[in-house]
């Protein structure tokens, strides 16, 4: 029986999350220092600039939450003209990251991240 490496599970779960919804355009794994893990993006899409993007963003989120004593943070939410950009941590040294369609149903996206960021911890 083959062995199931890290990046073919991330890349299952990352799978399922994209089938449970159609508003979730693409989704990445990144490390908290910006390095892409796994990801189902389009062609096209820039896996450096957006694992660099994704740092930069936590950072200044957890910076903001912590100034602003609103406690540990528990994701990034950032709304343009054509969609949304959602990031929430995923283990101890990971962040799941989620285009989704300007019109997308966050209550069941939030939960199905939440679930896929729970397993992506005990992958990582």
């Amino acid at each position: 029986m083959a062995k199931v490496t890290k990046l073919d599970a991330l890349n299952t779960i990352l799978g399922s999350l994209s089938a449970s919804s159609g508003d979730i355009e693409a989704c990445a794994v990144v490390s908290t220092d910006g390095l892409m893990m796994a990801s189902n993006f389009p062609a096209g899409l820039d896996e450096e600039r957006m694992g660099a993007m994704t740092a930069a963003l936590l950072a200044m989120g957890e910076r903001t939450s912590n100034e602003l004593s609103r406690g540990d943070l528990e994701q990034v939410y950032v709304r343009g003209r054509n969609g949304m950009v959602i990031m929430m941590g995923a283990g101890h040294d990971g962040v799941l990251t989620a285009l989704c369609s300007k019109n997308a149903k966050l209550g069941l996206i939030f939960l199905d991240m939440h679930r896929a960021a729970e397993e992506i911890g005990k992958v990582i």
